[in-house]
């Protein structure tokens, strides 16, 4: 792939720097108010499409604002107008497999020229971040990338492996230009570091443990939605999460015909059609968040997660906070996440008879459930994202330093 070059012309570019006043070098470490940043967010994905990227970014976004802080969003449209009191900027889109791509836009440069933001935080950069990226180095301001979506593992999951390289190589391109690059596992530190990606961090996620929680369990909704999806006092087991190829949601196969077990799915996507084929034995309860998905959560008695090429995993920890153990494979960010015996069950990458077995241990064994769903609430409980938006505003300063230092 060829570098991003549709940001601005050269004279575009030295009349917003003339017309903005855009530094092109050096940053202040704080914003235009002491203590404050300005932070412009190129999100490759954001609502009213949901998925990981999205939360992350809606869940920065509030702790932003909550902190005083400004920022302005730039994403794929449509989204909506302003998220958490800031202004969301929207550039032309084309849908992929349900999925709104943002496409190369000279509005990126323009809105960081006006909005003359400390820091651009590039939300799982590919498309919209690559010129995202481009466009903060021609104006001087430094980068944080945030590697959230593995493009490459996608990829050779659509059997377009000789496009992995391909990809893998664009990441770099992207990744290199960057300040810093923050990955939400050790599993994704390793792989981008073995791809020759420099100057890396870890960041994980956080979870709402006010929401996400055991105690919903006793709740009259929940206990409606039990009595509905387990009539005659089945084990639940489920899955929650997008419903396309890469996921490999169709592993839940493995679990039909299982004695004393109701499957309940959550999520949608472009797969469902064939899942449901698949899975004829399960309850699709289509797509949910807020309360309703948190109630879901907590209706479960064991959460499976079936992909190997996820970077985090964050459903696992809503699993955990919610008081459910977890199965998961041994692959990505579920190796942060799960202990074997503790919290949660692994089993091999590609073995759906380890799947089945450890999802029968667990479903003939409430004792050990209740105690597994404990040791997961415990140790994931402290992972807000109250803790995780400072963790990452340190990133943003630790940035901002280097570059002033450099300068000086």
């Amino acid at each position: 792939m060829q570098r991003a070059s549709v940001v601005g012309s050269r004279a575009e570019l030295d009349l917003l720097r003339a017309d903005r006043a855009v530094p092109v070098v050096s940053r202040p470490v704080a914003g235009s108010a002491p203590g404050r940043l300005r932070v412009a967010i190129v999100a490759e994905s954001f609502l009213p499409t949901g998925n990981g990227v999205t939360n992350s970014v809606c869940r920065v976004l509030e702790h932003l604002a909550a902190q005083g802080h400004e920022a302005v969003v730039i994403c794929p449209g449509p989204a909506p107008r302003s998220f958490a009191g800031f202004e969301v900027i929207t550039v032309p889109s084309f849908s992929y497999r349900q999925f709104p791509v943002g496409m190369p836009s000279s509005k990126v440069l323009r809105t960081l020229a006006g909005f003359r933001p400390d820091i651009v935080h590039l939300a799982s950069p590919f498309v919209l971040g690559a010129v995202g990226v481009t466009a903060a180095g021609q104006l001087g301001i430094p980068t944080v990338a945030v590697f959230q979506t593995d493009v490459p593992a996608f990829a050779s999951r659509h059997r377009m492996g000789m496009l992995a390289g391909t990809a893998w190589r664009w990441v770099r391109h992207i990744h290199t230009q960057a300040d810093l690059t923050l990955a939400p596992s050790s599993a994704a530190m390793d792989e981008l570091r073995d791809h020759a990606v420099p100057r890396l961090s870890l960041w994980q996620r956080g979870v709402d443990s006010d929401r996400f929680h055991p105690d919903r369990r006793e709740t009259e909704a929940v206990q409606a939605l039990r009595q509905r999806l387990a009539p005659d006092g089945e084990v639940l087991v489920g899955y929650v999460g997008r419903l396309a190829t890469e996921k490999r949601v169709q592993r839940l196969a493995a679990l039909n015909g299982m004695p004393g077990v109701r499957l309940v799915v959550t999520g949608d996507g472009p797969h469902r059609r064939a899942l449901e084929r698949a899975l004829p034995g399960a309850t699709f309860l289509g797509w949910q968040d807020g309360d309703d998905l948190a109630d879901t959560f907590a209706a479960l008695d064991v959460f499976v997660h079936t992909g190997t090429a996820e970077t985090f995993g964050q459903t696992l920890q809503e699993a955990m906070a919610s008081g459910v153990p977890v199965v998961a494979p041994a692959a990505g960010g579920p190796l942060d996440l799960v202990t074997p015996g503790v919290n949660g069950m692994l089993y091999g990458a590609e073995d759906d008879s380890g799947l089945r077995m450890n999802v029968a241990a667990l479903a003939s064994d409430p004792e050990q459930r209740r105690w597994m769903g404990a040791a997961g609430r415990i140790g994931v409980q402290r992972n807000t994202w109250e803790l995780l938006g400072d963790e990452l505003i340190g990133h943003y300063r630790a940035v901002l330093g280097t570059r002033a230092a450099v300068a000086s």
